[in-house]
């Protein structure tokens, strides 16, 4: 069995292919500029979305495809899907695994991408292969890698409330995903993949105990955090972060969890996570 792992330079297309080959599974990897792929001890193929003949040749001889979501504009993503998925087809691909998400389908700025998710998770399940979905929950990484800001301010602040919200890891999702590729009871099945929910008043004491920090979450509205998020990270970026946890304000990723089911084991759990962090 070989399988084609796509967008192999971002971190949870490298993630994945990892996992898959520590289990000994046979792995190509996919990238729209294969060059920038250098640590990946696998053959990479080039990989660009918007390009069918490419993509034919690319995933020749592959049984299994796993197809991380672009992030690009919404709307040119569901083409950009839809000719990955047409290509898969031609080629003979058997299963096709897609990486979703989890978040507010209406009402949000991050609403237009949990749709256009929805609209591939529509085209896989009528493409005629077997398929299986995972709906992502939050990374919590960024949160992590952000620390220094975060105790330069003494508090994390944003619109998010007293929303949970169901973080997870991308270490945990390649494990779900290695499952789901290789095995076939998830043939079918659509999975919310994150780990505990959290608040964001936890999530900082979380940081509290393993960075020795003294933060405090601090609440803002919607107006204003959006307004913070587009002066630092420009308009379209901003908004989309503002929508995300607007989202968690909302409830929109405080969701059952099938993780265990996914990846045959329970999703790390907060405590354990951070404790490592400290050590």
């Amino acid at each position: 069995m070989t399988i084609e792992v796509t967008a192999v330079s971002g971190q949870l297309g490298a993630a994945i292919a990892r996992v898959l080959v520590a289990r000994g599974e046979t792995v190509i990897g996919l990238a729209r500029t294969p060059e920038k792929v250098t640590d990946l001890k696998i053959e990479i193929r080039p990989g660009d979305y918007a390009n069918l003949a490419q993509l034919e040749v690319s995933l020749a001889g592959v049984d299994r495809l796993l197809l991380v979501s672009g992030n690009g504009d919404p709307a040119a993503r569901i083409d950009q899907h839809r000719t990955v998925i047409e290509a898969a087809r031609a080629a003979g691909v058997q299963r096709i695994v897609y990486t979703s998400v989890q978040g507010a389908e209406t009402g949000t700025a991050f609403s237009p991408v949990v749709d256009s998710n929805r609209q591939t998770e529509a085209d896989i399940r009528n493409s005629g292969m077997d398929w299986v979905i995972g709906r992502n929950g939050i990374y919590i990484e960024p949160d992590i890698e952000y620390i220094d800001s975060y105790r330069k301010a003494g508090e994390i602040a944003n619109c998010a409330g007293k929303g949970r919200c169901g973080y997870t890891t991308r270490g945990e999702l390649a494990v779900a995903y290695a499952h789901m590729l290789t095995e076939p009871q998830h043939v079918g099945q659509t999975y919310n993949l994150h780990g505990t929910p959290i608040t964001q008043a936890e999530l900082a004491e979380y940081m509290n105990q393993a960075f020795g920090t003294d933060m405090v979450f601090r609440p803002m509205s919607v107006e204003d955090y959006r307004a913070n998020r587009v002066a630092e990270l420009g308009d379209f970026i901003g908004t989309v972060i503002a929508g995300i946890y607007e989202g968690i304000r909302k409830g929109a990723v405080d969701n059952p969890s099938q993780f265990e089911q996914a990846a045959g084991r329970p999703h790390i759990g907060w405590q354990t996570y951070f404790e490592s962090l400290k050590a």
